[in-house]
């Protein structure tokens, strides 16, 4: 008798069945909203104090508490409060910051709205952050900063990258935006820097729907933030910066009283939430492993979260291409994709000189501007090519995460077999 082709161990991409059965709705789902949320917002919104309300004050003393930082200013957004951060660091027209290209936009799109240039940096393989020694090269006598992205939650080499500032007289600001609950050398990420940001948008590990929080151990750094946004904070200024409560310095970036009610109860629960995901995605990891994938569990001397869940797989080890192996993937049930962040040193904002404009920066004889070439990145762009990004599985059972581990053990078994993408 010939024998069927659609057994258990085939691929689902060439008839097999599906590796991955269970819905996988409850396991992902993000963030997670229960009555303690509701009555926070109902308390606030039966308050009337809608735009000015004590619930924000509460949630910046949470933030020095959960930190151990003196300071703590929550911003509408985590773009916002990259913004104030660059504008307490005094950051003038032309001023150079050193940023990665492979990280979200808004990690570099505020330097332009202070005048400053993003001078892009290459990203390293072990902690997908900025890499020491090209950060190094990078700096001329313009440079004023350094953006340290702790991408998807992996610590970036802060000791290494804090010399560096050191050296220079540079300012660190940490974008801790998929951090929250990160240590570096027991210390929280977010307290390491100059400044850090954490974003509070609704995929975020400490989920607000929208806000963000600068937070600081310098008073100046912390004045010069309220100045920026917070105009109706700067009457209770005890310094000379009293003069400005009238106007502050032109915008308005404070958080919702509504958002910051959610955040508070999210905060409460991040602990007992990042730990079962870090639990479920380092059971899966430890399968993944086995099978060649590099998925960037905790360094010595670190701890990392998953506000996502990206491993690196090398193509030339079963010579199926990253975008078939996702393919194949997919179609056994996996929810897999590409990393989400394309490499900003090559999007037409920067590409097409559209930045200048941003920043309101002109070349002169004297000083031509930068231009931003797609291919100034090679090492950046080798690795973002070999990132494959799975759920951060929030809530999965083990037997959905078992099937993740089939579903890869049946597409790698069969690699020389599966469809290739016509080139």
């Amino acid at each position: 008798m010939p024998t069927t082709t659609t057994t258990q161990d085939q691929p689902a991409i060439l008839g097999g069945s599906r590796a991955v059965t269970l819905d996988q709705s409850d396991a992902n789902r993000w963030p997670i909203i229960t009555d303690e949320e509701e009555n926070a917002v109902l308390s606030v919104l039966r308050s009337g104090q809608l735009s000015i309300n004590d619930e924000v004050q509460a949630l910046e003393q949470d933030y020095c508490k959960w930190l151990g930082v003196s300071h703590a200013l929550a911003h509408c957004n985590g773009t916002s409060a990259i913004l104030a951060a660059l504008h307490a660091f005094d950051l003038s027209p032309g001023d150079e910051v050193i940023v990665p290209s492979a990280t979200y936009w808004a990690s570099a799109t505020p330097i332009l709205h202070c005048g400053g240039i993003p001078v892009f940096a290459e990203t390293e393989v072990q902690c997908l952050g900025l890499d020491p020694q090209d950060v190094e090269k990078k700096i001329t006598p313009r440079t004023k900063a350094i953006i340290v992205v702790h991408l998807f939650g992996l610590p970036s080499r802060m000791e290494e990258l804090l010399a560096i500032a050191k050296k220079h007289n540079l300012r660190v600001l940490e974008d801790a935006s998929h951090a929250h609950g990160a240590t570096y050398q027991g210390k929280p990420i977010g307290t390491l820097g100059d400044a850090a940001v954490f974003s509070m948008q609704t995929n975020k590990l400490c989920p607000a729907g929208e806000g963000g929080m600068l937070v600081t151990n310098d008073a100046e750094i912390h004045e010069r933030a309220v100045l920026l946004g917070h105009f109706e904070r700067v009457l209770h200024l005890q310094t000379p910066n009293r003069r400005f409560a009238a106007t502050g310095m032109g915008l308005k970036l404070r958080m919702s009283p509504l958002n910051a009610a959610v955040a508070r109860v999210q905060l409460k629960h991040l602990t007992e939430r990042n730990k079962r995901r870090n639990e479920n995605v380092i059971y899966l990891s430890s399968k993944l492993e086995k099978l060649g994938f590099e998925t960037y569990l905790s360094r010595p001397n670190t701890e990392r979260v998953y506000f996502e869940f990206l491993v690196r797989y090398d193509e030339k080890q079963t010579g199926l291409p990253t975008c078939d192996l996702i393919t194949a993937l997919g179609a056994e049930g996996a929810a897999v994709n590409r990393p989400r962040y394309p490499l900003l040193h090559q999007q037409p904002l920067f590409t097409e000189g559209q930045w200048a404009k941003i920043a309101r920066l002109s070349a002169t004889p004297d000083w031509p501007l930068p231009i931003y070439d797609p291919k100034a990145l090679p090492k950046t762009e080798a690795a973002n090519g070999s990132l494959v990004k799975l759920p951060s599985f929030p809530n999965a059972t083990t037997e959905l995460l078992d099937q993740y581990a089939t579903a890869f053990e049946k597409v790698l078994k069969h690699a020389d077999t599966l469809p290739r993408e016509e080139a």
